[in-house]
């Protein structure tokens, strides 16, 4: 990989990417509130199912959004969006993802003045497509020249970093433990890619009903990154 390019992958790589991505936890505060997790061991086992339910279902679409955007394909990818919002089964997570993909797309088109994402952003403002994160991460990492791999990477890498930086701000661990975690969950992003680009939009699955159910309380919990 060419130097600017491996410093593009940091840049939008980057927690402090401005896309929102530090008001979501994908569901830890309603685990920390009822209970299943509440120290280090259990953390780690939260952020292991969280990324790899993740690369079975918006790790396809990433990849299928990325593969459309090189063929310059725009109903395929609005394909892609669809059905990923279609397996997003509750309101925080349809939230997160769509929020979060209409920042990236805006920011994306002011930093690139990228064509396919300023149509992809128009069909968001008209109501013609959800606007979901991954498929954002995919039309911006093709536009960049940047391979595939390279944003299936960027996107687990940023799952697991959203939930630990949430973990940080709500729980009693430290900076060492949960970089640790870190390491060892982005040992297993290699294999979730290659069972993943195999995968076509119709084998888009996971199933993790505990995630679903917490997203679900997560609506009315009182656990929060930011209370006052």
């Amino acid at each position: 990989m060419h130097i600017t390019e491996a410093m593009r992958v940091l840049q939008f790589g980057d927690s402090m990417l401005p896309v929102g991505s530090f008001s979501f936890s994908n569901g830890l505060e309603s685990a920390i509130q009822l209970g299943l997790v509440s120290d280090v061991k259990s953390l780690h086992e939260f952020v292991l199912t969280v990324t790899q339910q993740t690369a079975g279902v918006d790790g396809v679409a990433l990849l299928e959004a990325h593969r459309a955007a090189r063929a310059d394909d725009m109903d395929r990818i609005l394909r892609a969006d669809a059905c990923l919002l279609q397996r997003k089964l509750n309101e925080e997570m349809r939230l997160m993802t769509t929020r979060m993909g209409k920042k990236l797309a805006e920011m994306g088109i002011r930093i690139l003045q990228s064509s396919l994402l300023t149509q992809w952003l128009a069909a968001i403002n008209r109501g013609a497509t959800p606007g979901a994160y991954p498929i954002g991460q995919g039309l911006l990492f093709a536009d960049l020249g940047l391979a595939e791999e390279a944003a299936f990477a960027v996107h687990q890498y940023g799952v697991a970093s959203m939930v630990l930086g949430a973990a940080l701000r709500l729980m009693k661990v430290d900076h060492l433990e949960t970089q640790s975690i870190l390491f060892d969950v982005n040992t297993r992003a290699a294999s979730d890619f290659e069972r993943c680009s195999r995968a076509r939009l119709e084998d888009m699955a996971a199933f993790a009903p505990e995630l679903d159910i917490l997203a679900a309380v997560h609506v009315k919990a009182h656990v929060r990154m930011f209370m006052n």
